[in-house]
């Protein structure tokens, strides 16, 4: 197993995870519980820097890895590759690589969505979950051809459907549209040292056009995974930020109602980075649930 320096703090190593590796970023006692951070669209592991410290001194065992097609893991040039089920299977594959049976997961955004689904489809794998800002898959899904409010606010899904065209968008002036939507929200604590990092990640050959297959897939290949029609048992922690640009708050119990051991918290003052937000504050949440 290649071990390698990360471009930030910590040290990264490439993983095995099937058919894709994934760079992997690890804080914590070896024999700690393990915990699994997957972030979303259009972070990397470095998302999780302000919770990561926390959790490792908290005792967590913390595996935070670039997601495939992000930074420094595996890009395939396949929209395919990037179906939900695959993604969920890198998780699954992680944990089997590192010898874990079981682990707690916390998930932002499409992190979450890939948490949501390994809760209802590869739940004996999973302790408890955390998702931060992600609605249960199938109600997004619905959300997104049944609310107008919600189609609008996600009108990049659709735009991002387009060949080529959302590349050199999302490119130009120096990926300007990743900078504004990650400083989106009055109380961001995005410094312009951090976004130099996510720059460099999303200049990671083939990053841009991996990161958008996310949402290609999403509409070009739903999911041929049936979860089991009972309610998701493995116990669950939604939380989040109410001032969400781009979630509806709708979605919030219509997917806990899929859930037979679910709770909420709500931040009414945060947006959708509330881990970048507040960072202390959804560090103890987790260490709390989680612990």
């Amino acid at each position: 197993m290649a071990v390698n320096r990360s471009e930030e703090t910590g040290t990264g190593r490439m993983v095995d995870v099937g058919d894709v590796r994934l760079h992997v970023v690890e804080r914590g006692p070896p024999d700690g519980s393990p915990l699994v951070l997957l972030h979303g669209f259009p972070e990397f592991w470095y998302g999780w820097r302000h919770q990561l410290d926390a959790l490792a001194e908290a005792g967590f065992r913390v595996l935070a890895p670039d997601q495939r097609g992000y930074n420094l893991s595996d890009k395939p040039r396949a929209v395919r590759a990037y179906a939900l089920d695959r993604l969920t299977q890198d998780l699954i594959g992680l944990l089997d690589a590192e010898g874990i049976d079981r682990a707690c997961v916390a998930g932002h955004d499409w992190g979450g969505a890939v948490a949501w689904w390994a809760a209802a489809t590869r739940a004996s794998r999973l302790g408890r979950v955390a998702i931060l800002n992600a609605p249960h898959p199938l109600v997004f899904r619905r959300w997104l051809w049944r609310d107008r409010v919600q189609r609008r606010r996600s009108w990049y899904v659709f735009f991002f459907q387009i060949p080529w065209l959302p590349e050199l968008w999302y490119r130009r002036d120096r990926f300007s549209i990743g900078v504004r939507s990650l400083r989106a929200g009055s109380r961001s604590r995005v410094t312009e040292a951090e976004l130099d990092a996510y720059r460099r990640a999303w200049s990671q050959p083939g990053a841009v056009r991996s990161m958008l297959h996310w949402y290609r897939a999403a509409l070009r290949h739903p999911s041929a995974v049936r979860p089991n029609p009972e309610l998701i048992r493995t116990p669950l922690l939604l939380v989040w930020g109410e001032r969400d640009r781009y979630l509806e708050a709708s979605m919030v119990d219509p997917s806990l109602a899929l859930c037979a051991d679910a709770r909420v918290e709500r931040l009414p003052d945060a947006g959708h980075w509330l881990h970048h937000e507040h960072p202390t504050r959804v560090a103890r949440m987790l260490i709390d649930f989680f612990s």
